[in-house]
């Protein structure tokens, strides 16, 4: 119940009337069964209601809850015989990014994605999952690594963004995030991104150039943190709800400005409400992307990412003022 949201509260108060109600009918063997049916049917109309109205607000705190699945979670029931592979063979192995080799119904792919901690003790290792250089370091090795052998590449979002610490910045966090970027549009083997939970800022964006870009439905995505952005716009990081609404950062407006090019669907109430659904739906949708992309030869899809991304956005022409 500690874990649960603010907006939740209504159906925990049912769900606890309907468990009370329950107990009363067999502890004392009555047949209540017609205002159990009433209360549940209550609940799943109250259910629909609230996770089929979520406000921006709403969704930021699903996409960073804390038994939000992470990629290791993922990993463990998208793909077979994932070996994991550690460091960037200059500086250490951070814990921010995860990455290795597995196979996808006996495809060999490399895997890269953020990873945040399971408890407090975890996400301090893994410093909430917002890497140093040596993260985006380690993530462009394996990946430069897949695309000697021609394995296809497959990256979890899910960070704040990279860690603004002035270690990081000493050991090149500008240039770490800038030579991913390089580096990823000229790969030669298919590239699919999926934000699984926070896409903040040139964090998300190291990992986020692929031929596909795909989100979960209670993911987010931005130029920067609700919280970053507010203090930079307002002066003030109380009003990221404020900010959060300008950026549009929830998946439809991602998907509408032509970024995300798929919307994952989730359970209700979020992907941690049942995790292996949300693996099986993902797993469907890259194999759905995947299938598109292996039919291309290397010059075309280097050229599909070329214009997945030369095509986003928009710009109009004002008439010429006189």
């Amino acid at each position: 119940m500690a874990n649960e949201l603010p907006f939740e509260k209504p159906l925990i108060e049912l769900r606890e009337k309907i468990n009370e109600i329950r107990k009363f009918g067999i502890e004392k063997e009555i047949d209540i069964s017609e205002e159990i049916n009433r209360l549940e049917q209550r609940y799943t109309d109250l259910e629909e209601e609230i996770f089929s109205n979520l406000t921006v607000s709403q969704k930021i705190l699903i996409a960073r809850h804390p038994l939000r699945p992470t990629t290791l979670d993922y990993v463990q029931h998208i793909f077979d015989d994932f070996i994991e592979l550690h460091g960037d063979r200059t500086y250490g192995d951070d814990l921010a990014i995860v990455g290795g080799i597995a196979k996808l119904n006996g495809q060999p792919v490399t895997i890269v994605g953020h990873q945040k901690g399971k408890d407090t003790k975890d996400n301090i290792a893994r410093n909430f999952g917002m890497p140093h250089p040596e993260g985006f370091r380690k993530g462009l090795r394996l990946m430069k690594q897949a695309n000697k052998f021609k394995r296809p590449i497959i990256t979890f979002i899910d960070t704040p963004g990279a860690y603004p610490g002035g270690a990081a910045e000493e050991r090149g966090q500008a240039e770490a995030i800038a030579k991913n970027l390089l580096e990823m549009a000229g790969f030669e083997v298919p590239i699919i991104c999926i934000v699984i939970g926070e896409g903040g800022s040139g964090g998300a964006l190291a990992l986020g150039v692929g031929n596909r870009v795909l989100m979960l439905e209670n993911a987010i995505y931005s130029v920067s943190s609700p919280e970053a952005a507010a203090s930079i716009l307002y002066k003030d990081a109380s009003k990221s709800l404020l900010a959060a609404e300008s950026m549009r950062i929830t998946a439809n407006h991602i998907h509408n400005f032509g970024v995300a090019d798929d919307i994952i669907p989730e359970p209700k109430g979020g992907a941690h409400k049942d995790v292996k659904y949300q693996a099986e739906m993902i797993k469907e949708t890259i194999l759905k992307h995947l299938l598109q992309l292996n039919g291309l030869d290397e010059f075309e899809i280097k050229e599909d990412r070329y214009n997945k991304f030369r095509k986003i956005g928009s710009f109009t022409v004002p008439e010429e003022v006189y």
